[in-house]
């Protein structure tokens, strides 16, 4: 299940990303699917073994004394309407803890990964109280859970005891009147006994399970959530194969948009075209939309107005898979993984092997330092490159576009971390 549902986490679309934390995406295929594994599992079986036990032992009750069957049955209403009202409570409470619990792991994530921004600015005590209003909310929930929990658990056992005293008065009555002897009214209480023994070993699992189940509606919303290409009307492969092995042309034809429905526009009748062969420059103030126009390109979004055409074929038609061959693309984030710097720039992909990394750094200048490493393109880099300079794992990443092969390279700002020197040089390749 964990291995479904991570295959399909890496398929939502960006926007999804854009709008849900990280932490709380990670709380999903963590803590969610270990309630679920640990108390659902475990709760399920106890709940089929706990019925069959109650339903062969109210058989051997009608078989024992049918009368006094009947006067066990009259409790069954109530013991049955409050653990559905309990259940319904419980249910509630656990969506409560486990949205809580998520946006808490979500926002801690969201502080580990700045940690140091948080303590440059001695920003400390707004953290702590922040993450306190997380944890405030959980434990609120989680008290209410517990008190509801407890609740039915009291409220079985002194059913349990009640129905036992109705029996003794009941029976003793019928022993009176020789209708029922000693014998079967000590066997039929010593029964009554061993049926609320797995009742009480239900309700005292009716937590566990709502909270399984609130798990479970928390990793629905993942299937729910649309997939990045569901819905589209795409060209076949066979279609579109033989007119995208080569770039010839790019078209914007007013192209407009917008990340979501109610937000402004970030691109407005936005026209352009790009031949093979040639470059283009977008030049344009700070969120003027230059990094946008490379993600649509790039098909990372998706619902744009206009037309944008590749090879004269409509974009939104094309499937990611058939086109991403044709692009290469340097982002101005960087993120490195903590792996060698081959696979860094490799990425596994097949075909790209030692001497296409080798030459990839060379064509970026990167092997100057990469050479000077212990063990050079195998030597292992700390998270997200944190034992190079900020202009280094820029290279690594230039390198790692320029590995990918694509016949059209875009530059967000590629450079802007690297010596006006190895800039230099690089702009004249």
């Amino acid at each position: 299940m964990r291995s479904v549902l991570v295959s399909r986490v890496l398929k939502l679309p960006r926007s999804y990303f854009d709008n849900t934390p990280i932490g709380i995406t990670l709380s999903r295929l963590t803590s969610d699917l270990e309630t679920i594994g640990d108390s659902f599992v475990q709760s399920v079986v106890g709940l089929v073994r706990d019925s069959l036990n109650t339903i062969a032992l109210l058989i051997m009750m009608l078989f024992i004394d049918w009368k006094l069957t009947m006067v066990v049955l009259v409790v069954m209403p109530p013991v049955i309407y409050l653990t559905v009202f309990v259940r319904n409570k419980l249910r509630q409470m656990h969506q409560i803890t486990r949205s809580a619990l998520a946006r808490g792991i979500g926002y801690l994530q969201e502080v580990l990964l700045g940690v140091k921004t948080v303590q440059f600015y001695r920003a400390e005590e707004e953290v702590e109280a922040r993450y306190k209003s997380y944890t405030d909310e959980f434990l609120a929930a989680q008290m209410k859970v517990n008190k509801y929990d407890a609740i039915l658990f009291a409220f079985i056992s002194g059913v349990t005891s009640i129905t036992i005293a109705l029996m003794i008065w009941f029976g003793s009555g019928q022993v009176l009147e020789a209708s029922l002897t000693l014998g079967v009214l000590i066997a039929f209480i010593n029964t009554l006994e061993k049926v609320f023994v797995p009742i009480r070993d239900f309700t005292s699992q009716i937590a566990s399970i709502q909270s399984s189940f609130a798990a479970f509606d928390h990793i629905e919303e993942l299937f729910v959530e649309p997939l990045e290409e569901e819905g589209h009307q795409l060209l076949a492969k066979q279609q579109v194969e033989p007119e995208l092995k080569v770039f010839n042309s790019l078209e914007f034809r007013n192209v407009s948009f917008r990340y979501k429905k109610d937000a402004p526009y970030v691109l407005k009748d936005v026209s352009f075209t790009l031949n093979k062969g040639h470059q283009i420059a977008l030049v344009g103030s700070t969120g003027s939309g230059k990094s946008t126009i490379m993600r649509l390109i790039t098909k990372t979004y998706r619902h744009y107005e206009g037309s944008i055409l590749l090879n004269g074929i409509e974009l939104s038609q094309i499937a990611a898979d058939d086109c991403a061959h044709l692009f290469s693309m340097m982002m101005q984030d960087v993120h490195l993984f903590e792996q060698s710097i081959h696979f860094n720039i490799a990425l596994g992909k097949e075909g790209v092997g030692r001497e296409e990394v080798v030459e990839a750094a060379r064509y970026v200048y990167a092997d100057r330092f990469i050479e000077q490493l212990p063990r050079d393109y195998d030597f292992k880099l700390d998270k997200n490159g944190a034992n190079l300079s900020v202009g280094q794992t820029q290279l690594i990443s230039f390198a790692r576009a320029i590995a990918q092969g694509g016949q059209i390279m875009m530059l967000d700002e590629a450079t802007s971390s690297v010596d006006s020197i190895t800039e230099d040089s690089s702009k004249r390749r």
